[in-house]
């Protein structure tokens, strides 16, 4: 029998995509609505989804699909449970990106720790022209040697950000996870991580227990002037708690890559706090060439192995 696959969101993945080493009736649209799930999917034994959501109702109306085979590493948009209950296989893309959302990360650290957008905006404002002197002092430009870096999230991403920072001379901590009350060897208590981090950097799932990790109570907890970067989910920290305390001066600032909701509204807090210690990037620290081709290999690989009767990279 010749499967059926759809992939609901080719978009999403601007690179070719190997062609799948088995006979199957390949389908692929640009993007998909909530709304055009099931006609799409109706005879479909395989699913690729990218970001299209998939609840309980709507794997309930699919009683032919098999395997949801998830182009991300993330799965917080799809029902697992409801997955499990009806039969349906669902893997994820592992490892694809951990330097290149490393170094995402890391450009963001450097960055905001430099002041470097506060600097080209006075350049571009003609400050520097107005100096009596060859340079023109403005923001604070801090070190990366010496200061502590806080990850919270110790997987493959957070891993590879902890070399970079320490071969620039930082000291790295990891996270415990918060509320637990002892700290596993290797990790710090979270209270003690946002204490005594320069910076924080957000490397965790999101899940019910990471929701909102970071609002108003973690982010007075912070260190003074500390930078918080997020290259993970934006439903990790609250953003309009961290829109004040960059304006309070709570925080040196903030580099995020994911909001929230993508694609944003127009007055999302970040978006519309245009604040010369913040920088927001469109959800592309995973998007190098290298690494999006990786993630197209590793999505055929894990397809042709659930049809070869193997388990690869699966989360159910």
């Amino acid at each position: 029998m010749t499967d059926t696959v759809v992939f609901l969101d080719r978009d999403s993945l601007p690179v070719p995509v190997p062609v799948l080493p088995f006979p199957a009736r390949y389908l692929e649209y640009p993007a998909t609505s909530v709304d055009e799930i099931v006609e799409r999917c109706a005879s479909a034994r395989i699913v690729i989804s990218n970001k299209v959501p998939f609840d309980r109702d709507t794997l309930r109306r699919l009683p032919a699909l098999k395997l949801l085979a998830i182009a991300a590493t993330g799965y917080n948009h799809v029902d697992l449970d409801a997955c499990r209950e009806q039969g349906v296989a669902v893997c994820n893309i592992r490892h694809y990106g951990d330097s290149t959302v490393a170094e995402h990360a890391f450009a963001l650290m450097l960055a905001l720790m430099k002041n470097l957008p506060a600097y080209q905006r006075d350049v571009a404002a003609g400050v520097w022209q107005q100096s009596r002197q060859f340079c023109h002092f403005g923001a604070p430009i801090r070190d990366l040697r010496g200061a502590t870096l806080g990850i919270v999230g110790a997987g493959g991403i957070g891993q590879t950000l902890a070399g970079m920072a320490r071969a620039f001379g930082m000291r790295v901590l990891f996270a415990e996870r918060k509320g637990r009350p002892d700290a596993r060897p290797g990790y710090v208590g979270f209270e003690t991580l946002l204490a005594e981090s320069d910076v924080v950097s957000l490397h965790c799932p999101l899940t019910e227990d990471t929701r909102l990790l970071i609002a108003q109570p973690e982010l007075m907890a912070m260190k003074p002037g500390a930078v918080l970067i997020n290259t993970a989910r934006g439903g990790l920290v609250d953003e309009a708690a961290l829109v004040a305390a960059l304006k309070y001066g709570q925080l040196g600032g903030a580099g995020f890559d994911v909001l929230s909701s993508e694609p944003p509204s127009a007055d999302n807090p970040l978006l519309k706090a245009r604040l010369p210690n913040l920088i927001v990037t469109p959800h592309v620290g995973w998007a190098s060439r290298e690494a999006m081709t990786r993630l197209a290999e590793q999505l055929v690989a894990n397809i042709a192995a659930f049809v070869a009767g193997e388990a690869r990279n699966r989360l159910d």
